[in-house]
């Protein structure tokens, strides 16, 4: 994600408790869906997977409109 920005990441979740607090969201619904996605029983919960990607995405989002704004 945004590798190009490598370094101003790594400098916000530092600096930026905010851009930090939603770095770390990002990650971990990454982790949770690739864990649901994973797991067989879970997989077919597709509703909650997809609503999970949505917030993912959102996340993302404001993410890049932080790094945008600092670059």
């Amino acid at each position: 994600m945004f590798h190009e920005y490598r370094d101003l990441m790594a400098e916000l979740k530092h600096s930026d408790a905010h851009f930090a607090k939603l770095f770390d969201e990002h990650n971990e619904l990454d982790e949770k869906i690739t864990n649901l996605e994973k797991d067989p029983i879970a997989s077919h919960r597709h509703d909650e997977i997809d609503e999970l990607k949505k917030q993912k995405l959102h996340l993302k989002d404001e993410i890049g409109k932080i790094l945008e704004s600092k670059k």
